[in-house]
């Protein structure tokens, strides 16, 4: 975590709370999620599902996991940073979206989908929350909840968080 400055918290979620942070060498603005729960591993680490899922796929409007790092059993995910999440600008707008801008990112999203799928999975906790937005690209992001289409039962019950 020494090559990176921490500027701000962004978000808090159940499994873990994001930060804005720079490389110290490169000047690159990233997200840093910080896992709640202890990993003892490194193995633990790289068995998750949203690690497995993102390393696995690689798509425009998939978030990019740019690293993994594990220090003092803190888990640590380093993502591309992206300015806002769909909830903020719905929720910031002073007027009502464009069907222009409403079709651009509705047509994003299903391409992701359908790539997400054909790559055999699925993601099981898409909201505003978890779509990032800047300018005319949106990218679908938190990857904890994802399964493999082919995985077996007992599923969770419990799968998308209500906003």
């Amino acid at each position: 975590m020494e090559r990176y400055k921490i500027i701000e918290e962004v978000g808090d979620g159940t499994f873990g709370s994001v930060c804005r942070a720079i490389n110290k060498l490169s000047g690159e603005v990233v997200a840093i999620k910080k896992m709640k729960k202890k990993y003892y591993t490194w193995e633990e680490c790289v068995n998750l599902r949203e690690v497995k899922s993102l390393r696995r796929m690689n798509h425009p409007n998939i978030v990019k996991l740019k690293e993994v790092m594990r220090e003092n059993n803190v888990l640590y995910f380093v993502f591309q940073f992206m300015e806002f999440n769909l909830y903020q600008l719905m929720k910031d707008r002073e007027k009502i979206f464009s069907e222009v801008e409403i079709r651009n990112w509705c047509f994003q999203v299903f391409q992701c989908l359908a790539y997400m799928h054909h790559c055999g999975y699925f993601h099981r906790d898409l909201m505003p929350e978890n779509l990032l937005v800047t300018r005319d690209v949106i990218k679908i992001a938190d990857f904890g909840l994802a399964r493999e289409i082919s995985s077996h039962p007992p599923y969770t019950e419990y799968v998308s968080t209500r906003w």
